[in-house]
């Protein structure tokens, strides 16, 4: 049992949040937090209080944690008392158990960017850790631009950190801000900190991406010595981002020499959350997951290669480094033209279809994958429609409903403010149960816009499917991707479409037509036949 004990540091609610486009709402926020509180992180960074209505909203409204709380700002400014300064002041009022300063650390910034002479923020430093320690907090410095202070004046920057550790700084966390250190130097400058006499079980890390290396940096810092590492959910964080916890979390409890190392807050059960937890944050920013994204990307255990899945079906670590369950993702074997029959038979019986090696229909499927591939379509990430097509093959796949015909309009014309808009229009007539039944939507939302003709397609045909109506209630588009894959007059369209459901469950449907209305009609009808069949409806 490892006996040293590493802490995690989330600031995604405040650095995640200086992603460019992303800006949390104080609900979001409040979801976030209990997600990482639930993860097991030890402290979470709400926010900057003061800094605008949203932070100041999350501290009052903040949920109770296992985790500490922490409330971020700056160490007080010059020519004033940190009891007088109104900035520090807001950060206390936000009530936090613990308060994280930030202050600068090199030279150059001292000088240049604050005006005041060296002393003069040493002595800044000083007097607001000791302040925050009066208020009976606990006390961390953000030590600003510390590795390029400590390359240009190694004995200021130490100075800068030696004052927040004796003023009371129950840690010191060394920022990597511009992104730029290599994982060599962290670990280097780290030993020579711990060996100016901060120990490493008071030191932290935070790093930025700017190199690719965040992640790499931080496990070299916590090699070195210190023993809290700050980072964000999915890598959010200013241009290039943080270091990712999502990358960061798994790696040090799974991988030698971190596993034996040091030991975390982060239970078995709770890392088996954690593809949920970072894909939770994806849909909170509407944003698509990355499939490759180690440990939880779509794509981190997907094996495409016919001799992989070969070696795969054998034993799954011949091409794994760890078990996917472990973190909450699952292995996929995607269905291509690269594709052998070992393939096949494992993504059959993933679907619950066991096919016996040597059955003639498995050579049936596979040329039927291929034929169509060559048109066009992409069965690699469309497992959805694979799953259809197979089942086709094999006379396993039920017919819910018959589409009989439809029709898509697009029209362009004035509103009642003399405003030219677009108005989508589509008619769908399905036979259920031997009954015609005919639809038509309009693809307007709610303030009157257009969504397109696609969206009015979606709305018609499964707006009136009788009894098979009601298991789509919890169904939704997730993604939609649309390639041309072949150029010139012989032009084909290909359309993705990702689907989720309120189980959780996702899965991906292709199209492929000259006429993208078309190829959009094939994957939408894929996606509604993939939910009814795997929703048990009769």
């Amino acid at each position: 049992m490892p006996t040293e004990r590493l802490y995690l540091y989330d600031t995604t609610l405040r650095d995640g949040q200086q992603t460019q486009g992303v800006q949390f709402s104080t609900e979001e926020k409040k979801q976030i937090a209990t997600a990482l509180d639930h993860l097991g992180v030890d402290y979470i960074e709400g926010g900057w209080p003061g800094a605008n209505p949203t932070d100041s909203a999350f501290f009052e409204e903040a949920p109770a944690t296992t985790a500490r709380m922490t409330a971020f700002g700056m160490t007080k400014r010059a020519g004033r008392s940190a009891e007088n300064d109104d900035v520090l002041a807001a950060v206390l009022n936000a009530g936090t158990a613990a308060v994280c300063l930030v202050g600068k650390s090199h030279d150059y910034h001292v000088t240049q960017a604050l005006g005041i002479n060296l002393d003069e923020n040493i002595e800044n430093i000083k007097a607001s850790i000791m302040h925050i320690k009066a208020q009976g907090r606990e006390a961390l410095f953000d030590a600003e631009h510390f590795f390029d202070g400590y390359h240009d004046n190694a004995d200021y920057a130490l100075r800068c950190c030696k004052a927040a550790y004796d003023a009371g700084a129950r840690w010191v966390v060394l920022c990597d801000t511009n992104g730029g250190a290599q994982p060599s130097t962290i670990s280097h400058v780290v030993k020579e900190v711990i060996a100016a006499g901060i120990p490493g079980s008071h030191l932290g890390i935070h790093t930025h991406n700017d190199t690719e290396q965040a992640v790499a940096c931080s496990l070299a810092a916590v090699e070195a010595g210190v023993r809290q590492v700050q980072g964000t959910l999915n890598g959010l964080g200013e241009r290039c981002g943080n270091a990712n916890l999502v990358s960061l979390i798994p790696t040090l409890l799974l991988k030698d020499p971190y596993a034996s190392l040091v030991h975390t807050g982060v239970s078995d059960t709770a890392l088996a959350d954690l593809t949920k937890v970072s894909r939770m944050l994806d849909d909170i920013l509407n944003r698509v997951p990355s499939k490759q994204s180690p440990y939880v990307g779509a794509s981190a255990f997907a094996h495409k290669a016919g001799l992989h899945a070969s070696a795969i079906l054998k034993d799954p670590s011949t091409y794994e480094h760890v078990d996917p369950a472990v973190v909450g993702n699952a292995r996929i074997i995607p269905m291509s033209n690269q594709a052998g029959q070992s393939n096949l038979r494992k993504r059959l019986s993933d679907a619950g279809l066991v096919v016996e090696k040597g059955d003639p229909r498995l050579a049936q499927i596979l040329d039927r994958i291929k034929e169509r591939e060559a048109k066009g379509y992409s069965y690699d990430t469309a497992q959805a429609s694979f799953e259809l097509l197979a089942r086709a093959e094999l006379g396993d796949m039920p017919e819910f409903f018959e589409v009989k015909r439809y029709k898509v309009t697009v029209e362009r014309r004035k509103n009642k403010y003399n405003q030219m808009i677009s108005l989508s229009e589509a008619v769908v007539v399905v036979k259920v149960d031997g009954e015609k039944r005919l639809s038509v939507s309009e693809s307007l939302d709610d303030d009157g816009g257009d969504r397109g003709p696609v969206n009015a397609l979606a709305k018609a045909l499964r707006k009136d499917l009788g009894r098979y109506s009601a298991p789509l209630d919890d169904m939704h588009l997730v993604d939609f991707k649309v390639r041309i894959t072949q150029g010139g007059t012989a032009a084909a369209t290909r359309v993705i479409i990702d689907y989720e459901d309120g189980q959780g469950r996702r899965w991906s449907t292709v199209g492929v037509s000259p006429n993208i209305i078309d190829a959009s009609f094939e994957a939408l009808l894929d996606g509604i036949n993939w939910k009814l069949l795997h929703d048990g409806t009769d």
